[in-house]
Parts: structure tokens; sequence; C-alpha cells
């Protein structure tokens, strides 16, 4: 039975605690958390996807230093869901004190923190997972197999959506705050630059636009990745949606032979357009993205063989991609990144 211990119980956190609570071959034993509040405020609805649960106290010790749960509990493994800034600082303490870390996405704030937090995860006989949860998302994962399967022959374009109302469930409003979580282009729109990487490499170069709320802050971003062939690869993530919009995640792929559509807002969500026969929805794997990357966590911290999905290496590569993002924003031209 694992010992499981979470860090930071808002929504991600929240999100970990429904997956880790649901296996039965683990046990959440610690939560730590700021929030002197915690127990109370958790029975708030929070977050842009549906699947938190009323959180159970009940057996679980509350800490609100990270260092004292660090010392008394014996633990397995952590879900590190702490806000941006504080991944790099917690994730080198858990990984020193011989603990497991599956850390959130984006890694970290900028390349230098990733770096750091690699080097602390060779130095440590222990593993360090970034939660890139969109590998591991059934019919994003469904699609990368399609592609790389060549049935409908090469990519000519693909375009990947992540659109929300602005994100004010967060602590103190920590997501808004560029200095602490990155901004809309590091906190959400990283999902899709990790993608684009996941499926299609790293990008030759970026070009990106930018768009500000009515409060100055960056609130949109497209970006077009640029790679050695004709292909037209796109993305783009906002959070300056009205309230009324909710939250859409969505990719048009479109190959020679067939294009490829995913909406979460649509019924069906997923399908396939052939060019010849009816479009149909492919089978994908049971749960979701979260469950998916935690099961994956797991196995590799019992040395079961799995297929590698993500890496260090990838995890910070995607925010090196998310820097030159930024850069040609405020340049307004064309950043390389060979």
């Amino acid at each position: 039975m694992l010992k499981i211990g979470i860090a930071g119980l808002g929504f991600m956190g929240q999100m970990h605690y429904r997956c880790w609570k649901a296996r039965e071959d683990a046990q959440i034993v610690a939560i730590c958390d700021s929030n002197r509040n915690i127990v109370e405020d958790c029975k708030k609805t929070v977050g842009n996807i549906e699947g938190t649960e009323a959180i159970d106290f009940t057996g679980i010790n509350i800490y609100s230093d990270f260092g004292k749960m660090l010392s008394e509990e014996k633990l397995d493994a952590i879900s590190l869901t702490l806000p941006t800034y504080l991944h790099a600082k917690h994730t080198i303490q858990a990984l020193e004190s011989g603990v497991n870390v599956l850390c959130e996405k984006p890694m970290g704030l900028n390349v230098s923190e990733c770096e750091s937090m690699i080097e602390a995860a060779n130095s440590s006989d222990k593993l360090l997972q970034i939660g890139h949860c969109v590998r591991f998302w059934p019919e994003y994962a469904k699609v990368k197999d399609i592609i790389a399967g060549g049935e409908y022959g090469k990519v000519l374009a693909a375009t990947f959506q992540r659109l929300s109302a602005v994100p004010t469930w967060s602590y103190e409003n920590w997501i808004l705050n560029e200095e602490r979580s990155g901004g809309v282009i590091l906190d959400l729109h990283i999902h899709d630059s990790d993608f684009v990487q996941y499926v299609f490499g790293i990008p030759k170069a970026v070009f990106s636009s930018g768009g500000k709320d009515s409060t100055g802050r960056l609130g949109h971003v497209a970006t077009q990745y640029l790679y050695d062939n004709d292909s037209v690869i796109t993305a783009e993530g906002g959070w300056a949606l009205m309230p009324g919009f909710g939250f859409e995640m969505s990719f048009n792929i479109v190959q020679e032979k067939a294009t490829i559509v995913y909406d979460c807002t649509r019924e069906p969500a997923f399908k396939v357009c052939p060019a010849e026969g009816s479009a149909f929805t492919p089978e994908v794997q049971q749960g979701d993205g979260y469950i998916l990357q935690i099961d994956h966590f797991v196995k590799v911290i019992k040395g079961e063989q799995v297929a590698p999905v993500t890496t260090l290496e990838a995890s910070r590569d995607s925010v090196k991609i998310v820097e030159a993002e930024k850069e040609s924003i405020s340049t307004g031209g064309t950043v390389s990144l060979q």
C-alpha cells in the first residue's frame, strides 16, 4: 500500500485526491496546505473541468508546514499541486527527503527552475514526473497513435484550442498573478504547446500573437509552430472569455485521407471523418488524463515496464517553447528554437 501525501489542496489537489482515493493500492495519509480554512473551502465548487468530489479528511493528517509533513510522515509519494512558483523548491525538497514526486504542470516558471529540478531528480533514486495530463487524455493519446500509424497519410494542418472564462477560483487568485503562475501562456496554453511537441517534436521556430484583457494582462495567445515541412500547426489558448462561455478543449487534425476532430463541448466529442465511409468514434482508453497519469506514475514506482509518455527533458522543453512564444509576442517576430 503506497502512502500518499498531497501538497496544495486547491482545484488540482482535489482532482488528485479523487484519483488517489479511487485506488486500492494507495492511501492518502497526509495533506499539506497553507490555507487554515481548507476543510470548509474544500466544500466549494472550483475549477474548469468536472471531476472533483467531497474531501473526507478522516484519518488524514493535515499540515501547514511542508517540511514537517515530510519529516513526520513515511510517504512513498506526493502529488505536488502547489502554485507554480513553489514547484521547484518543494519538488527538490521532497526528492531530497526520499519521496517520489508527481508535480503538476508546468514544471517551473522558467527553464532554469526546470534544470534545477532535473538535477535533483538525477541526484536522487526517486521518480519525478510532471503532470502533463493531456498526453494521457484518452482522445489525445488516440489521435497521436493514429497520426503515428500513418493510415490517413501525412498531417496537412492541426489546430488545438484551449479556451476558458477567467480562472477566479484559485486561492488568493494566485493563477491571475503572472509572477506566480506565468499567466495564461504558461498555465493554460502550455497544455497544447506540450502536446504539439509530443506529436510533432520540438518546432524549428514559433510565431505568436497575444491579446490583452481589460486589465492589461495577457489573456489570449495564438501560435504557429514552424517545422521543416509545409504542415500548418497552430494552437490557441485564452482565459479572457466571459463567464457564460465555460471551458473548451478541442482539436482539428487535417490529414490527407481523414479529418479527426475533438471538442469536449460537443456530442460526440471525438470522431474520425475518413475520405471514404462514414464518420466514426474510435474506442479510447477508459478514464481521464488525471487518472491515467497517476496510474502511469504508480507503475513506474513499482518498477513495471511501461512505455514512456513524458520525460523531464520534454517537460523542460515545453517551458522553453512557451518562453519562445512569449518572446515572439513581445518582439512581433519569429523566434528560433534550434
